[in-house]
């Protein structure tokens, strides 16, 4: 099932994305919330009369850096031999056709397609085994980096967390093997990134367990897998979509900030 999180009418709602051509696509509209048991109200909308919005608002986006060797390498970083985490705030979190807006304190943004998986439980120290359990699905991410201020600064938080860092959607893909499929970045329609998930250093069951034994993950957390090789600058006026098989197509357009 394909889980949207829209507005219509000043209203936000859940709804279950229904059809298979794009200008054919319409929600079912979800009683209640998609992290608890939930049925379908009939009532539907064409997807193309409403406003898609982020497909969950995290509590926070724990994500991964250096899961790919090959793009490890290209910025000259060793590939670690444990999961390594930083965090990006909730304020980073922007949906399919928003804005990402050009931070004023930085030279060189650049783009990073990801794979983002979506809790869907409270979970704390979760064994290998009942990982499964715990996911409610699969999203297209970007992981916006300020590279210039990464590189300069020690921490991350300025780098990665700045407002519209984390770009999420199209919806919730509940119903995909994760474990081999492509991801694909263009902007401007011209290629930039190319890699499959098989490629991963460190599995999201590994990454699940390694953050799990720190911290509990609440429903509509998200979970950032790493960006293949291929990583690159965005300038203001650029269009930028991130693809995963399977799941569907991200895409938003660089703005000047303020």
């Amino acid at each position: 099932m394909r889980i949207a999180r829209f507005s219509i009418d000043g209203n936000v709602a859940f709804g279950a994305v229904e059809g298979d051509k794009p200008d054919e696509l319409v929600l079912d509209i979800i009683k209640g919330i998609p992290f608890t048991d939930f049925e379908l109200s009939g009532t539907k909308v064409p997807l193309n009369k409403v406003r898609l919005l982020p497909p969950v608002l995290p509590n926070k986006v724990v994500a991964f850096g250096r899961n790919y060797a090959e793009h490890a390498r290209e910025l000259g970083n060793e590939v670690p031999d444990a999961p390594f985490a930083f965090f990006k705030p909730s304020t980073s979190v922007i949906g399919p056709g928003d804005e990402i807006q050009y931070p004023t304190f930085s030279n060189e943004v650049h783009h990073e397609a990801e794979l983002a998986v979506v809790i869907g439980r409270m979970c704390r120290e979760v064994p290998r085994e009942r990982v499964k359990d715990v996911i409610l699905g699969y999203t297209c991410a970007n992981d916006i980096t300020a590279r210039d201020v990464q590189k300069r600064e020690k921490q991350w938080a300025r780098a990665k967390g700045f407002d519209g860092a984390c770009p999420l959607g199209p919806w919730v893909e509940t119903d995909v093997d994760p474990s081999d499929l492509t991801i694909q970045c263009t902007v401007n329609g011209q290629q930039r990134q190319l890699g499959r998930t098989s490629e991963m250093i460190h599995s999201i069951e590994d990454l699940i367990v390694n953050i799990t034994e720190a911290m509990t993950l609440l429903p509509g957390d998200v979970i950032l897998t790493g960006t293949p090789a291929g990583v690159g600058p965005l300038n203001v006026g650029d269009e930028v979509a991130v693809t995963i098989e399977g799941i569907g197509t991200l895409t938003n357009k660089v703005i000047k900030r303020g």
